[in-house]
């Protein structure tokens, strides 16, 4: 593009400054003396943010979208995720709440990489299911710290590689780029939830200054908030079928196998006879949950963040910056769940006596004496992420030279979970008929077990004497266990180019070595109770009924479940850490990670040395601009677990043995983007390139879980190689008005080695028989190709009047050789954003949808999340030119996620979190 042309582009964007990113490597330097003479127009509030994105995105040489500060701070949102959905195809997941990851482009969010100022930010999950792996917890970023974010759909040859959708780019505020010499600016907000009904103070500031030479500044900001998050919800753990019933998982079935009376010395009579077995036999292949209730989960979450600038230019040649990130962020949570444990293979698959199955469902089924549970597991979670990041640049009227050096660490879990199960034998019914509208409902005989405290007790064993330990065997009533993780990277980077005077107007050279460690450690014990002295009752524990809002907007649920009892996690977190279970002959065990094997397979660790090496040709000429490249990935990888040499099982303390397998892989990754300024308002853009993504750490490690009860598990794989995929983009932007875009796209993405959940079958010893026991284990495998192809389409333009939308669609259609749907691709995703913003008052509201999408095998059963539609609005006003007042409504529908095994009528799980409200004063001086 000549220089020229790019003047009456910019002119015409009004955009309030011109930032330094990544991308700007791509100019000339005499472009940037141009870009330098243009007058600054200072646009403030949405239209200004938005002309300022519209800008980045025509300005880019790939295909790219972005918000500023303006949207990220100001849209409804309490992290950077939740802001980034007005963005054409960028999705997110709200299992508990709020966005956590995003998925772009119809992709995993394990294929996205996020970069903070260009580089790795490590990363950590709070929640004691999740494996690390290779996703951004968004929830770790405020909203307040960032200054811009784009989002590379297609990638380029110099930025960092592991992406199959796409590349986020968060880059925090820059001293010298302020446009005044001292500024302090910041929120103080009070934060509610309606179901929880807490409220909570927010807060941050942000001081930054500058010397009057502009050769110097620095930016200090810190941020506070608070959030208690309450979930109800109905939910399921794995499905059983109509075989089991009828033969048993070892402890017995309803029809065959019945298990033995101990006190007559005969087996008892099957308990399902005429109508039911006739039901259960012409069924076999039907499923139905293999337990169903009710869940009661809190959690309060706390995020201090801070972050420092400083920003040394003593010339026009040299720039040197340091940046540094600190989050201290705990997520301690309770989580409560009462529900009828039918599938349990030693307490109720041999209680059935009525059944209903419809279309392959056991849609409804009674029960007689067999075995509810209510699970309280009190967790202490934590992240602490540090981040520190140094640069050094030198440019010269025809050359550029750069060095980069940083480190980022993480440390997230959870730092201890006590758990006390307690257990309630009683006659119920469950029925599910209704689902999906109507999830599903468990009713009780007698009516008031739900809402009895006293009805469960702690598992205190079996034997002929609980005084006697010789005859006696204890009891299973839970378990204190830690399964904290660690995420690190230390980095090194060197690029250097040539500006030319000719159509390829820069060469861009560089290399970067990064050393990565993931790594997790599991340890515990067991709560081994004691008739008598450990088999406490739930009463025991402060216990009292739900909320009266308790599962408001769920459908078909009955009373006994909306008065349930609830028991203080504290207290029962408290008798479990003293001891106070024990039996007087028993002392209090000593957390380990080799005293049981589940704890052994969780403790893992995934080293990657990764050598990157790149060259970049950027190019302009009439009307054309781009960069073509390639990057070479050089990648070793050491994955170190523990294995059994004692050869008995189950393996003894001292029987383990550290192992270690490595391997490497090299990936050739070329990359062309060409944009074509077909007039001064159409832009056509092609981007064609070859990307890779590496496999989730804990894919790539030995760890392994085991379900004794249902014979099923999941387990990693040290051998996977890397996905890979050719990338095609096709977009065409038509800037039919100032401030304005209708923007097509097409893309398509062919990968390989695309990694699935397969299941097979395996022999490990089961702690429950207490023998080597054959299980259905699901471990992640290169399982074949698969691709996305699809359409993007977005819209933005202000009417007059101070209305304004901004709206997009995205069809993604992602398929597998296997036949497996891929995770998180939604097929369809719809946003739309009217805006209102006139003088000093302005309205926003978003309206976001997305379709149904698969998630992950769990226990043998394919996953799905059912379409979600969230609704969150803003009204601000500004007072002055330094006051002013925004009110935020999110998730206003108090939305439910629904989950589901297979099909929707077998609901796995289904949840609200409620609306939430935030009242902000921000000042700027």
């Amino acid at each position: 593009m000549n220089h020229t042309y790019r003047k009456r582009i910019l002119a015409a964007s009004i955009v309030a400054a011109l930032s330094l990113s990544a991308a700007a490597n791509a100019q000339t330097a005499r472009d940037r003396d141009a870009a330098e003479e243009l007058d600054t127009i200072v646009v403030t509030g949405i239209r200004g943010s938005l002309a300022e994105s519209l800008n980045t995105k025509r300005e880019a040489d790939a295909i790219v979208d972005a918000i500023t500060a303006e949207d990220v701070g100001k849209f409804p949102s309490t992290n950077v995720a939740e802001a980034m959905t007005i963005i054409p195809g960028v999705t997110i997941d709200r299992l508990f709440g709020q966005g956590e990851r995003i998925s772009i482009l119809g992709t995993d969010p394990a294929l996205n990489r996020t970069l903070l100022n260009g580089q790795t930010v490590a990363s950590a999950d709070w929640f004691i299911l999740d494996q690390p792996g290779r996703t951004f917890n968004y929830t770790l970023l405020a909203p307040q710290i960032v200054g811009k974010v784009e989002v590379f759909k297609s990638p380029e040859a110099r930025i960092d590689e592991g992406s199959i959708g796409g590349t986020v780019i968060v880059s925090t505020r820059k001293p010298l780029d302020m446009e005044k010499n001292f500024m302090v600016s910041g929120a103080l907000g009070y934060y509610y939830n309606d179901r929880s009904e807490e409220g909570d103070p927010q807060g941050s500031v942000m001081v930054g200054w500058k010397n009057a030479a502009e050769t110097f500044g620095f930016t200090f900001s810190a941020n506070t908030s608070t959030e208690e998050l309450r979930r109800d919800g109905l939910e399921a753990y794995g499905t059983v079928s109509a075989l089991d019933y009828r033969d048993g998982q070892g402890g017995g079935g309803s029809i065959n196998n019945p298990p033995m009376n101990w006190g007559t010395g005969e087996p008892y009579p099957p308990s399902c006879t005429g109508a039911c077995a006739d039901e259960i036999n012409n069924n076999l292949t039907a499923r139905g949950p293999n337990s169903w209730g009710t869940s009661y989960f809190e959690q309060k979450r706390e995020r201090d963040s801070y972050t420092a600038s400083l920003q040394f230019r003593p010339n026009d040649n040299l720039d040197i910056e340091f940046n540094a990130l600190r989050v201290d962020a705990s997520y301690d949570n309770t989580n409560q769940s009462l529900f009828a444990f039918m599938g349990n293979a030693w307490n109720s698959l041999m209680r059935l006596d009525e059944v209903d199955i419809e279309n392959g469902i056991i849609q409804r089924a009674h029960f007689t004496n067999a075995l509810s549970v209510l699970d309280v597991q009190y967790r202490e979670a934590e992240v602490q992420t540090d981040s520190y990041d140094l640069k050094g640049t030198w440019t010269d009227d025809y050359w550029f030279l750069s060095a980069h050096i940083g480190t980022t660490k993480a440390d997230g879990g959870t730092q201890r979970q006590l758990f006390g199960e307690f257990l309630n034998w009683s006659d119920y019914s469950y029925d599910i008929s209704g689902a999906p509208n109507n999830p599903g409902t468990i009713t009780y005989d007698n009516g008031n077990v739900l809402g009895n405290p006293d009805a469960f007790r702690v598992d205190g064993g079996w034997g002929t004497d609980p005084s006697s330990p010789a005859t006696w065997n204890t009891g299973w009533g839970g378990n204190l266990v830690s399964k904290p993780t660690e995420d690190s990277e230390d980095y090194g980077q060197i690029d250097f180019g040539f500006d030319l005077d000719s159509t390829v107007n820069r060469l861009s050279f560089g290399y970067k070595l990064r050393k990565h460690k993931t790594a997790q450690v599991m340890s515990g014990v067991a709560v081994a109770a004691v008739a008598g002295y450990g088999d406490a009752l739930a009463s025991l524990f402060n216990a009292g009924r739900v909320p009266d809002n308790y599962l408001d907007g769920f459908g078909g649920v009955n009373d006994q479940m909306r008065n349930r009892f609830i028991i203080d996690g504290d207290a029962m977190a408290d008798w479990i850490a003293s001891g106070a279970w024990l039996a007087p002959w028993q002392t209090m065990p000593v957390p380990g990670t080799f005293i049981d094997p589940s704890f052994v397979a969780e403790t893992w660790s995934v080293e990657e040395d990764v050598d990157a090496y790149y060259a970049q040709a950027d190019f302009a000429g009439d009307r054309i601009r781009g960069n073509f490249g390639v990057r070479y990935v050089q990648t070793d990888l050491t994955s170190d677990s523990w294995i059994c040499t004692a050869g008995v099982s189950p393996c003894p303390v001292n029987g383990y043995a550290p192992v270690s397998r490595k391997r490497d892989y090299d990936n050739i990754l070329p990359s062309f983007n060409i944009a074509f300024d077909a007039s001064d308002d159409f832009v056509l853009r092609f981007a064609a390139a070859k990307v890779m993504a590496r496999p989730n750490y804990a894919d790539l490690s030995s760890y392994l879980w085991l379900s004794d009860q249902i014979l099923n598990g999941g387990g990693g794989n040290p051998d996977l190689d890397p996905y890979r995929s050719t990338n095609f983009d096709l977009s065409a932007e038509w800037y039919f008005s100032e401030d304005a875009i209708f923007a097509a796209s097409l893309f398509y993405k062919d990968i390989s080695d695309y990694i699935l959940i397969t299941t097979a079958p395996e022999t490990h010893y089961n702690q429950a028989q207490q023998t080597d026991t054959v299980y259905q284990i699901g471990r992640p495998q290169n399982a074949g190709t698969a691709e996305i192809k699809g359409a993007s389409f977005a819209y933005q333009q202000n009417f007059g009047a101070g209305f304004g939308l901004v709206a997009n669609y995205t069809y993604a259609d992602g398929s597998s050789s296997t036949g497996r749907d891929l995770p998180y691709n939604s097929r369809d995703q719809v946003n739309i954003s009217p805006f209102y913003e006139y003088g000093d008052f302005s309205a926003r509201i978003n309206y976001g949808w997305r379709s149904e999408y698969f998630t992950s095998v769990d226990r043998g059963d394919e996953m799905y999340a059912d379409d979600y539609t969230s609704v969150d609005a803003t009204i601000g006003y500004r007072f002055s030119d330094n006051w002013s007042m925004t009110v935020d409504g999110m998730n206003l529908l108090d939305s439910e996620y629904y989950t589901y095994a297979n099909t929707p009528e077998l609901p796995r799980g289904t949840y609200r979190t409620g609306k939430r409200y935030m009242a902000t004063v921000r000042f700027q001086f």
